[in-house]
């Protein structure tokens, strides 16, 4: 009996153990560590040998930078959107430049050399260079006018970049380990950490914290092998201090009126087209226009005017506008040197005149024209800054269509930034409705103030009425002074009332097929929007035009700016 029992105990042991080694080495195949490790070139995503990954903050984001002779460089959009977007790149005459409030730093494409005011200084690298259509930019050039910081690490060729600063979490590693591509121990080892080094806490799970080495790895390592975490600030870069952009913003509200001005003679109606106002403090006459496309400038500027203005307590704020449908706008902005002449032939006639501010009416620009815009207000901001000039802009309610205006740069860069709180229904529309609507006007300030100081916003009101006229499914309308469009409503037994969503008087008559509409701008819906105004706390009013008012209307304004 002992005998056939020992096999079969033999046998049973025998299963035992191979089945425990089974499990055991399905556990140890389950939690042991894998020593696997991650190809840093496919973890970088394959870099280029001229190439070098970004780690911007805590990620890795998807611009590379280049290497050449040893120097960094990101292409010119890369260095607008990450770093420094006042650098403009002119295509056209090979030239980027920086603009700062007082001077203009420039470098032709392709140098070593760039000069700020009267100083010529030259670097032991190219500054910049294109490959291709792409124009690259060196940081280090960057750099010297931007505050921000960056590393460079090797194997594979990396960029940490700093632009934002604040709080960070780290820990120390409390013993030898390894930095995971992912949470867990099967996932491939980035590069193993020493026992005492430090890393920034990203996320933290259960088990694992998701963190970044100080060569700027991005991986995962185990809560059990993190010290007591810590609290840092990280210390912003200082390098270069950033320059004041001073404004000559008025301690009073601005009360401006458009004075529309279309000739010489035409200048001899000042005293009439002030005749009864209250309260206004400034007068823009349409003196200036855009005649070709180097930056000629047409000119109806007058002594005697200034003069008279200014005996009344008028400031002068001459009007530029481009208007003249022969003349390319992109072709005199995106140019630097039309737009220096362009400058130049502005600033000779106010400086001329004694004119005291230049307001820029640019209207339908398009979009290629955005940027060569700003790089023109930045530049005609160094010479009104100098001079005592005051800049101001006129703009649309803001719309997504007219974004590339960048009205948050013109408050920074221009001393009032002006709504044309109107024309929300228009001539070429094709659907009657209000003018300039309470909703229409209050929106027009939401969304500026969130990008300008509200005491640098000017909201423009119309002395105007559109009477719609829709006939056989055809609307058409007509721009009316105020008088005119009241005496078309009595005239034509108009019945009106208030309309509260709109805040202002409206009135239709149906005339055999024909539907005639109004919304009448008068002291009343004047008044309302200048509640709204006030409720903002804007730099002030602008109207277009002077002489479509009736009188009443300077008493509701003049109790605004005297509020």
């Amino acid at each position: 009996m002992k005998k056939k029992v020992i096999p079969v105990l033999v046998a049973v042991a025998l299963i035992i153990v191979i089945g425990g080694a089974g499990l055991l080495t399905m556990f140890l195949k389950k939690y042991s560590y894998s020593d696997g490790k991650m190809d840093l070139d496919e973890y970088f995503g394959f870099l280029e040998p001229d190439e070098a990954a970004i780690v911007l903050q805590d990620e890795q984001i998807e611009t590379r930078a280049k290497l050449s002779g040893g120097t960094y460089y990101l292409d010119f959009i890369s260095v607008q959107k990450l770093l420094n977007d006042r650098f403009y790149a002119d295509t056209a005459e090979m030239l980027l430049l920086y603009t700062t409030p007082t001077e203009i730093i420039r470098t032709t494409i392709g140098t070593d050399i760039y000069r700020q005011g009267d100083n010529e200084v030259k670097e032991d690298y190219l500054l910049s260079y294109y490959e291709g259509e792409t124009l690259y930019v060196a940081l280090d050039f960057v750099h010297q006018f931007t505050n921000f910081s960056y590393e460079t690490f090797t194997e594979p060729n990396r960029l940490q970049i700093y632009t934002e600063w604040g709080e960070s979490t780290i820990a120390e590693v409390k013993k030898d380990t390894a930095i995971r591509y992912k949470g867990g121990v099967k996932s491939d080892i980035l590069r193993e950490v020493s026992k005492g080094e430090q890393v920034t806490i990203l996320e933290k799970m259960e088990n694992w914290s998701k963190v970044k080495t100080q060569d700027a790895l991005i991986g995962y390592v185990e809560n059990k092998l993190l010290a007591e975490e810590e609290v840092i600030a990280r210390t912003p870069a200082s390098h270069y201090e950033e320059p004041e952009y001073t404004s000559l913003t008025r301690e009073e509200k601005i009360s401006l009126g458009w004075h529309q001005v279309m000739s010489e003679a035409a200048n001899g109606t000042l005293a009439e087209a002030v005749s009864g106002t209250k309260g206004m403090n400034v007068i823009s006459p349409t003196w200036f226009s855009l005649i070709d496309n180097e930056g000629g400038i047409r000119s109806i500027a007058s002594q005697n005017y200034v003069n008279q203005a200014h005996q009344m307590g008028l400031e002068v704020w001459a009007l530029v506008d481009n208007f003249d449908q022969n003349v390319s706008s992109y072709e005199v902005l995106s140019k630097t040197s039309t737009r220096t002449r362009l400058i130049d032939n502005l600033m000779a006639e106010v400086l001329r005149y004694d004119i005291d501010g230049i307001n820029v009416d640019f209207e339908d620009l398009s979009y290629d024209s955005g940027e060569p815009f700003i790089q023109f207000l930045r530049e005609l901001s160094i010479r009104c800054r100098a001079d005592g000039i005051v800049l101001s802009v006129d703009n649309y309610v803001p719309r997504e269509s007219t974004t590339h205006y960048d009205r948050k740069e013109q408050g920074i860069v221009a001393d009032y930034v002006i709504i044309m709180g109107y024309d929300e229904h228009w001539g070429g529309g094709g659907v009657a409705g209000s003018v300039a609507s309470i909703g229409f006007v209050e929106d027009g300030i939401v969304q500026t103030v969130e990008e300008v100081p509200p005491h640098k916003v000017i909201n423009a009101l119309p002395f105007y009425t559109r009477v719609w006229k829709t006939q056989n499914g055809q609307v058409t309308s007509e721009a009316l002074d105020m008088e005119t469009a009241q005496n078309f409503v009595a005239n034509n037994n108009v019945e009106v009332y208030w309309d509260q969503e709109t805040c202002q008087n409206y009135g239709q008559i149906q005339k055999a097929d024909t539907l005639y509409q109004v919304w009448l701008e008068d002291a009343k819906s004047i008044e309302t929007k200048l509640t709204i105004m006030q409720k903002y706390n804007l730099g002030g009013v602008a109207a277009w035009k002077l002489g479509f008012e009736t009188p009443d209307i300077w008493g509701v304004i003049a109790a605004y700016t005297n509020s």
